[in-house]
């Protein structure tokens, strides 16, 4: 039998059809900054923008969706997977005040599927044009033997600018100062590897009381930008953002802890807002301890900010939908307060 590379699994026509079926898509994320894109070996932008600034910093992050993929091919839904990527992107580059300005996505499957992997880039070039970030460029493999049928990988790294003297680094961090957060839209893309073991015994289309629509419904939610959110609080002077954390994996204090200065302890009372249905049904399901539920979920809370008692006031007036989270107290680390119990 004559070998080839498509019946050792890959297939250079399908991967051709895949750049013809998002090419659209991605192209319409392209202004005329943009001197070189999909196609071409490497991306590139005209960078006379970000020279009109006084002290332009770059800000890049790498990240990746985890295990929400084995949900969305269970569901055989693929449209939203995208947005994920990039809205869990875009945040953490507001943590340090940066506002995204391209996006490069890594896609990776066992064989590959060209309306699959089109309709996935469509969603990442969707969202990348709802943030006024440029789709570059990316990758799309295909790699059997390593992804079993029907998985697929999807990751990507953002690159995006901030002037040095309006970047937020949490130094100013001190006791007294209050924590804020902004609510979730559910998961987010974190912890879907406990999730996938609790709700296993369930069909994705059941209906529990407590969430009043299909599990899948909730599980596959995307992930939220909190990009409108923070520049409506950058438009005004007076209030200033000393730090803030996405809340991903590892939790509360996990993330938390990664911005704040020594001699400040930030203290998060978990019953200042109220978990929403979806992380209580988990919880009751699986019968997970409240300490592994803040260490491996965000609770509620996508974004944690850091104000000073004034500034927060000021905040949830501009904002009300900013719910309290703690304060910060001299010490180091980060406690969660658990019915007056610290951990």
């Amino acid at each position: 039998m004559q070998t080839s590379y498509a019946t050792s699994g890959v297939d250079i026509s399908a991967a051709n059809h895949a750049r013809e079926l998002m090419k659209d898509a991605v192209q319409a994320t392209q202004g005329p900054d943009i001197l070189a894109g999909m196609g071409a070996f490497a991306g590139m932008i005209d960078a006379r923008g970000i020279q009109q600034m006084r002290q332009p910093a770059l800000v890049a992050s790498t990240d990746g969706v985890g295990t929400k993929t084995l949900i969305a091919a269970q569901a055989g839904r693929f449209a939203t997977i995208g947005h994920d990527l990039v809205n869990h992107s875009v945040n953490d580059l507001l943590t340090q005040g940066a506002t995204p300005l391209f996006f490069m996505d890594y896609l990776a499957m066992g064989k590959l599927d060209a309306l699959q992997a089109a309709t996935i880039v469509r969603g990442v070039a969707e969202a990348c044009r709802s943030v006024g970030c440029a789709l570059l460029g990316g990758e799309t493999a295909e790699m059997p033997d390593v992804y079993l049928p029907g998985a697929f990988d999807l990751a990507g790294t953002i690159v995006g600018v901030v002037e040095r003297d309006a970047a937020i680094d949490g130094s100013t961090i001190s006791p007294g100062d209050v924590l804020l957060g902004l609510p979730s839209s559910g998961l987010h893309t974190n912890g879907y590897s406990l999730a996938r073991r609790v709700f296993a015994p369930y069909a994705l289309d059941t209906v529990f009381p407590e969430l009043g629509e299909p599990l899948v419904d909730a599980l596959l939610r995307p992930h939220r930008c909190y990009l409108p959110e923070i520049q409506t609080l950058q438009e005004h002077e007076d209030i200033t953002i000393k730090g803030m954390a996405h809340i991903t994996g590892g939790g509360f204090a996990g993330n938390i802890g990664r911005i704040l200065p020594e001699g400040a302890q930030a203290v998060v009372e978990t019953r200042a807002w109220p978990a929403p249905p979806l992380f209580q049904l988990l919880a009751r399901l699986g019968q997970v301890e409240r300490a592994e539920l803040y260490q491996a979920l965000n609770m509620g809370i996508g974004m944690v900010l850091v104000f000073s008692v004034e500034a927060a006031e000021r905040a949830r007036h501009v904002l009300p939908e900013l719910l309290p989270v703690g304060y910060i107290r001299e010490g180091n680390g980060v406690v969660l307060l658990f019915d007056q119990r610290e951990q």
